[in-house]
């Protein structure tokens, strides 16, 4: 895989750089860009597979870096790599085309581990930055179940579909999901897939973006 990083700190790019290269054989660094507008630049004459992009950088930032980057080459994936958990800059560079957002307290493994994932089209999101995303606080207490009325396409979704959902739309894997619900997990598989199916999705990640754009 070909690496592309995108930060204007040198020690985060030298140290990323580093760790990559003694622990990742099957990732290389093909090239550092210092602000979004290098980002672009670099990646029509490199076409990376990956790019690490920063949020914020000097001339032209990492969302509007990726939305330029994949208007003009869609093949590249892009995971936003970040200090910033904010709503704001999560959206927007979802909603621009970032295949992930992570955010820098991530372990080195771990990363690597995204990163392989990613290439395979596992999307990549913290799920600390799911769960903002998407609960909301009424009267001080999480609201934990989205309802008809706010999205109403969730129509088409029985009762237990929707708290099925709501919990997919916050973050949580299967098991998880088994646990809280106190349901077989293949129990929650067909849920899944049914609601896939109804909402005409096909993972996760489109979950988390439907429940986010509306």
């Amino acid at each position: 895989m070909k690496i592309l990083l995108a930060d204007d700190q040198k020690l985060i790019t030298e140290s990323l750089g580093t760790f990559l290269s003694n622990y990742a054989d099957d990732m290389t660094v093909i090239g550092v860009a210092r602000n979004g507008k290098e980002a672009v630049a670099m990646s029509a004459e490199h076409h990376p597979d990956i790019i690490l992009m920063d949020v914020l950088m000097p001339g032209m930032d990492g969302v509007e870096a990726v939305k330029i980057i994949k208007e003009k080459y869609p093949d590249i994936k892009v995971i936003m790599l970040s200090t910033y958990a904010e709503d704001e800059y999560v959206r927007a560079a979802l909603v621009g085309g970032a295949s992930g957002y992570l955010l820098k307290d991530i372990s080195p493994t771990e990363l690597i581990t995204a990163i392989r994932a990613l290439n395979n089209n596992v999307i990549q999101i913290s799920p600390e930055l799911v769960r903002n995303m998407v609960q909301q606080k009424y009267n001080g207490e999480e609201k934990t179940v989205i309802t008809e009325k706010e999205l109403p396409w969730l129509k088409t979704l029985t009762k237990r579909e929707r708290e099925i959902f709501t919990l997919l739309a916050t973050g949580y894997d299967n098991e998880q999901i088994a646990e809280k619900l106190f349901l077989a997990l293949q129990t929650v598989k067909n849920h899944v897939s049914v609601i896939y199916s109804k909402l005409g999705v096909k993972d996760r990640f489109e979950i988390i973006r439907l429940a986010n754009q509306n």
